[in-house]
């Protein structure tokens, strides 16, 4: 008997990595379609990945039942318990990231008419190609444990915000040069700081990986390298 509630113990685990997996592989396509929706000017693609939102946080839904129904009736120790509390944690993180490509999705439907800057949006997608890298890495140290390679995506997250950092001057010099690039830009801008946070969101879940390997948090402080909010004060005084 005893030897079957292991087993049957065992397999809740492994299905909720399942659902971990699919979870994050969802946001992961959803990412990349958005951002393919705001370079193409695609609104029906937009639309695509705005209704498959919903497949993500029913996910959320189903994951989160699962395991306050393992707590309840397992009562886990230890490990157990760290890897339960370690699902409810990234898939919070996953929701979210799927929240941010709706979100980029619903810019791109808002300027799908207008042309986009080329050189604007190889910037774009090189931090998106960044973002999408970290998110499968970052997934993949999960399903392996291996706290190592999380922990290099937790370091290169620094990527993410320097390139951030330029495609953000970037897009203020273009507003500066003709105000009607003003309309355009600002959406941009905000799908770029979409991105920036899909960016903290996977750090977050490497700091999950590590904590469910070795039982303790990062110890060292968080690579942050996004200075955007002094940016517009040091432009503003220098056109003064």
């Amino acid at each position: 008997m005893g030897e079957h509630i292991v087993k049957s113990y065992e397999e809740e685990l492994a299905h909720l990595d399942k659902q971990i997996a699919l979870m994050g592989g969802l946001a992961e396509q959803n990412l990349g379609y958005a951002f393919d929706a705001l370079e193409k000017r695609d609104p029906q693609l937009a639309e695509s990945v705005i209704r498959s939102d919903r497949a993500i946080d029913n996910l959320e839904r189903e994951i989160e039942q699962q395991a306050i129904s393992m707590i309840a009736r397992r009562q886990p120790m230890a490990d157990d318990l760290r890897q339960i509390v370690g699902v409810l944690r990234i898939t919070g993180d996953l929701e979210r990231i799927g929240d941010l490509a709706k979100n980029i999705a619903k810019r791109a439907l808002a300027i799908a008419h207008e042309p986009h800057p080329k050189p604007l949006m190889t910037g774009f997608r090189h931090m998106v190609e960044l973002a999408l890298r970290q998110l499968k890495d970052v997934l993949d140290a999960y399903a392996e444990r291996d706290a190592e390679r999380a922990l290099k995506v937790w370091r290169e997250d620094e990527q993410i915000d320097a390139t951030y950092n330029s495609l953000f001057r970037e897009l203020l010099t273009y507003m500066m040069e003709d105000p009607r690039n003003i309309g355009l830009s600002t959406h941009l801008l905000f799908g770029a700081k979409n991105i920036e946070r899909v960016g903290d969101h996977t750090t977050n879940i490497a700091e999950t990986v590590h904590y469910l390997v070795h039982g303790t948090t990062v110890a060292d402080d968080r690579p942050k390298g996004d200075t955007t909010s002094t940016t517009l004060i040091v432009d503003v005084h220098d056109k003064g």
